[in-house]
């Protein structure tokens, strides 16, 4: 566990606190993580990981549980806002919300065909997560027909 978490490089560091220098804080976020998954878990649910971390730290957090939920067979339920691309990528589901209300649910690569057939395209040169962050799917906000920039 301590090698897929990438925490073997710093076994023997202790974590730290406001007085004591200790490890980074993309691997306090490893050990809570770590922490959360030993036992018999075979669900997490994990709000807003990436805060505080840059898009490096969250992309390796995210493919260390895609790595566990794959081996264990287990169920992770978590809320990013604005992954990066690569980072979106290691996602199998998603569910896209709205006002409350689900828009999409199911497969990450079938997302974009989804959305292209209700009248939504995404530009070629924006990522398929921020054409979902910045643009609002519901009848009051967004006309299927519009183009995104």
């Amino acid at each position: 566990m301590e090698q897929i978490l990438g925490l073997d490089i710093c076994r023997d560091t202790l974590v730290g606190d406001e007085m004591q220098r200790g490890i980074s804080g993309g691997q306090k976020k490893r050990v809570t993580t770590g922490e959360m998954i030993v036992g018999p878990t075979k669900t997490l649910f994990m709000d807003e990981i990436s805060t505080g971390l840059d898009s490096s730290t969250t992309f390796q957090i995210v493919k260390c549980l895609q790595q566990i939920a794959h081996l264990s067979d287990a169920t992770i339920l978590m809320s990013l806002l604005q992954p990066a691309p690569e980072t979106f990528e290691l996602f199998d589901d998603i569910m896209l919300l709205s006002e409350g209300q689900i828009v999409y649910q199911g497969p990450r690569e079938h997302v974009v065909e989804f959305f292209e057939s209700c009248g939504f395209r995404c530009p070629e040169r924006k990522g398929t997560a921020d054409f979902f962050f910045f643009n609002k799917f519901s009848n009051h906000t967004v006309s299927p027909q519009e183009e995104f920039i």
